[in-house]
């Protein structure tokens, strides 16, 4: 049985958004399980009126590549203008107020990855923080993680490093659907948001995308398949160093590396050191842009064979580690701007903490800073509990 997602519970009973101007924050991914999409399904349908469109980071047709400023501009499919939420600054990251205030419901319907550097999520909170001054409600769709919901890893994030790749003390791989972390973030962080989530039918914890019969739309440029979010956990910490995290390729965070690195020698070290459910194979790979565009890259490719045992962001962890290792003189932490950063290490951001860099940089074990982060993962297992629209079988 296919999974129905918030959008077609929503369309099956439209009752929340009933007489009422609504506006819709989406992206390319916002699709029934037949492939049709939210803009034009909720822009032809009777009953309510849909005014106005913001799209995310990426663009509201999901064209612009990471961290590319988006301007506001005309949907060509309905006419109606697309404010854009991933504007010039931190200031044009929420919705405008007098955008909101003449809405009586704003609908978000935007998929997820699992992952707590994930803007969407962000861009869904500060809807719901400026919502709540607008007084308009929040109507979020919600949609499956599709790295299931059991699997949590990570340490949580510490508050001098909350960004808009962390803005909430998360966990780096959260376990959590949209909606339910709309409800946490929701009482939590006191955003005080009327707040409607519309659950999924059909969706289980222990499901990964495949088990859902859903096609898979890319969220984003450089999110091409499941396989891709499985290991972004880990691999987006690629991003805070002068490594290559594989953009300008057809398999980007599964390939890595740098024009330095021996990829014979890399995969042979990463192999040796036992992590679980992964291998890694050498591999050379061109960049066509970004990091390293138009120099061969030696590198590695990721391997999972076995997704329940594989723990995505130790294995990033590991990965900087070994690459620094083998050439410290040539690796270096990424120091431009990063998310409207530029008073702290990207490192630091997608870390949530220095402990990270300060342990790589003085040689230290990884998996000594992995042990200690049992206590605060149980903790938030606890805290979200409440929240869980879903529960695991049995």
């Amino acid at each position: 049985m296919t999974v129905q997602t918030g959008l077609e519970v929503l369309l099956d009973d439209p009752r929340p958004i009933a007489g009422r101007n609504i506006g819709l924050v989406t992206n390319q991914s916002g699709v029934t399980s037949d492939l049709r999409h939210s803009v034009d399904l909720l822009h032809r349908g009777h009953g309510w009126t849909l005014t106005t469109l913001f799209g995310p980071e990426h663009g509201i047709w999901g064209e612009a590549q990471d961290m590319a400023h988006v301007d506001h501009s005309v949907d060509p499919m309905t006419g109606l203008t697309v404010y854009s939420l991933y504007g010039a600054s931190e200031n044009d990251l929420a919705p405008r107020q007098e955008l909101l205030r003449n809405l009586d419901a704003l609908v978000i319907d935007l998929q997820d990855i699992g992952s707590r550097y994930y803007t969407f999520i962000y861009t869904m909170a500060l809807c719901m923080r400026e919502a709540a001054k607008a007084e308009a409600q929040v109507i979020v769709l919600d949609r499956p993680n599709p790295i299931d919901g059991v699997h949590l890893e990570g340490n949580i994030r510490e508050e001098q490093f909350s960004s808009f790749v962390g803005m909430y003390p998360l966990p780096a791989r959260h376990g959590m659907t949209a909606g339910e972390l709309a409800r946490y973030f929701n009482k939590t962080f006191q955003l005080n948001c009327d707040l409607l989530v519309v659950p999924m039918r059909g969706w289980q914890r222990a499901m990964w995308w495949e088990d859902t019969g859903l096609p898979w739309v890319l969220p984003s440029p450089n999110m091409p398949t499941v396989s891709t979010a499985a290991v972004y956990p880990g691999m987006c910490l690629i991003e805070g160093t002068n490594l290559s995290e594989g953009r300008g390729t057809t398999h980007p965070f599964e390939l890595f590396g740098a024009p330095w690195l021996d990829p014979f020698r890399l995969a042979e070290r990463l192999n040796g050191l036992g992590l679980p459910g992964i291998r890694f194979r050498p591999h050379y790979f061109l960049p066509t842009f970004q990091k390293h565009a138009g120099k061969v890259c030696g590198g590695a490719e990721l391997h999972v064979t076995n997704r329940g045992a594989f723990e995505p962001y130790r294995t990033g962890l590991w990965i900087v580690k070994v690459a620094r290792d083998m050439n410290p003189e040539k690796f270096d932490w990424r120091r431009e701007t990063y998310e409207f950063v530029s008073d702290r290490l990207a490192i630091d951001l997608l870390a949530g903490s220095a402990r990270y860099r300060e342990l790589v940089e003085s040689g230290g074990n990884i998996d000594e800073w992995v042990r200690e982060w049992k206590e605060p993962l149980h903790g938030f297992t606890d805290a979200r509990e409440e929240f869980l629209l879903y529960r695991a079988a049995g």
